[in-house]
């Protein structure tokens, strides 16, 4: 396939796709594309059916794979990216314009906005389409309903080539880390993702700087992250919830969540206040209310229990200011509540909080709902890793921190999961295998739980991976589904009066 041919058909598709070009810019952005990849010549023929007919991505790969031949780049993922970045950021608009007919659009709606939005990152191969459609996806029937499982595959395994580069870069304090606003655009390196093609879209919120992007690695529809302006670390604050709460008034069509701000009970990023949203509906904001009760302060707010493997407290009302300061309250009572016969202590001997909440915001019609859903890192000597988190019978299928999104009902599972399952199938059907040890004891329970063939051992897989998780959840609930983890959990909400 002749390489000028291949720069000719990408040109041709950066034009329709960047509306600021026109054919005019032809010969300017075959030179662009030139000089990216270190080609010298450059001699087209006729328009050719086969370069025409490709899709944009795989006209990059090629113009990548020749930049590696010309040695323009390394042949390991971040050179890779880095230059793919920049080749797809000629069809991706400066940010001023991007802002700009994000805003236009919005005046006709939220969502309009945001589907142009959500459009351009996947076109320009900010958001990684190709590596999210290789994760594996299913949901399971539990008794809190349906949850969603992933094996995460994204993400590309790093070469030993790639691992002994990171190892010898240089540190640097700019960007100061992977969220702050100083990414978009940045060219990125060994250490530090390729953003060139990153784009941001600006939001006051309440009169302070806020960014809005979309996830590269997205885990479902319109995954998005809204972040500080300011390198700031995580904290959840009474300012929390009023800017979840007014974020969805804003994008009504989303949720928006945070994770908490104490390590083991949230996310991996503590360093940069963020919070994350998207158009879905999770399995947690399917679940009904099983307890309600009265906030004497806040008349025009309802609350509730909800039924769910997690402490989940949902406060529901018309009136941001209200639901504000009702969370506000269950907040400060939960940093001081302690049940030490549950192992719920809020303060360790040495001053130390351990006690926090993630939030999740939601807007349905003229109602707005709060899900606070009640955290706890304590650890002990029989639980190192945190009492509310993943025990060590479980962690052969999930032994990390139990995020938001994972609070929402949506498990992100380890890629290393992928082959050791298939042996496990293998196990129970009989056949030839190497089954990992620290999934014995787990496929025995299922062997002797179930008559398993070969027609039905990927659905009874698919059903127990769910159990797991739901019992994953189980164990990062401060109050036990049992009942005196009830009689307990109904109690310290009815303390909210006191």
């Amino acid at each position: 396939m002749h390489i000028s041919n291949v720069i000719v058909a990408f040109v041709n598709q950066v034009i329709v796709e960047n509306d600021q070009f026109e054919v005019m810019d032809h010969i300017y952005l075959c030179n662009q594309v030139l000089a990216l990849i270190g080609e010298e010549d450059f001699s087209p023929n006729e328009e050719s059916v086969e370069t025409s007919e490709l899709t944009l991505l795989a006209l990059l790969d090629i113009l990548v794979d020749r930049a590696v031949e010309n040695g323009i780049v390394e042949d390991f993922q971040s050179s890779r990216e880095i230059l793919e970045s920049q080749l797809m950021n000629l069809l991706t608009p400066p940010p001023s314009q991007v802002n700009r007919k994000f805003y236009e659009l919005y005046e006709a709606s939220a969502e309009a906005a945001t589907d142009y939005f959500y459009d351009l990152s996947r076109k320009n191969d900010y958001i990684k389409t190709r590596a999210i459609a290789q994760n594996i996806e299913f949901s399971a029937d539990t008794e809190y309903g349906q949850l969603e499982i992933t094996i995460n595959l994204s993400k590309p395994e790093k070469n030993s080539k790639q691992i002994l580069a990171e190892s010898q870069a240089q540190t640097s304090k700019y960007p100061q880390c992977h969220l702050c606003m100083e990414n978009e655009g940045y060219l990125g390196k060994v250490s530090h993702p390729a953003r060139t093609n990153h784009r941001i879209i600006r939001i006051d919120l309440d009169g302070e700087g806020w960014g809005f992007q979309y996830s590269p690695y997205a885990y479902f529809t319109e995954h998005a992250i809204f972040l500080d302006q300011e390198h700031s670390p995580m904290a959840i604050t009474k300012k929390t919830f009023a800017n979840l709460l007014n974020l969805v008034k804003v994008f009504p069509h989303y949720f928006v969540g945070s994770n908490s701000d104490l390590p083991i009970s949230g996310g991996s990023i503590l360093s940069h206040d963020h919070y994350q949203g998207g158009h879905y509906d999770f399995p947690m904001a399917k679940a009904e209310i099983e307890y309600t009760f009265e906030l004497d302060k806040w008349p025009s707010v309802h609350a509730g229990i909800v039924n769910w493997p997690m402490s989940v407290i949902r406060l529901q009302g018309e009136s941001i200011d209200d639901l504000v300061e009702a969370a506000n309250h269950v907040y400060e009572e939960w940093k001081q509540y302690s049940k030490p016969e549950l192992s719920i202590v809020a303060y360790t001997e040495d001053g130390v909080r351990h006690h926090t909440l993630t939030p999740i915001a939601r807007h349905n019609g003229q109602t707005f709902e709060l899900d606070l859903v009640l955290r706890d890192n304590n650890t002990s000597e029989k639980y190192p890793d945190g009492i509310f988190h993943p025990h060590p019978e479980v962690q052969h299928i999930k032994q990390e921190n139990i995020g938001l999104i994972e609070v929402m009902g949506l498990a992100i599972l380890p890629p290393r999961l992928k082959n050791e399952l298939a042996e496990v199938e293998a196990y129970l059907v009989g056949n030839e295998n190497q089954l990992d040890e620290k999934h014995k004891s787990w496929a025995d329970e299922i062997q002797a739980a179930h008559e398993i063939t070969s027609d039905n051992v990927d659905s009874i897989m698919k059903s127990e991976i769910g159990k797991r998780f739901a019992t994953i959840l189980e164990h990062a609930g401060v109050f036990k589904r049992n009942n005196e983890g009830i009689d307990a959990f109904r109690e310290f909400v009815n303390l909210l009066n006191n």
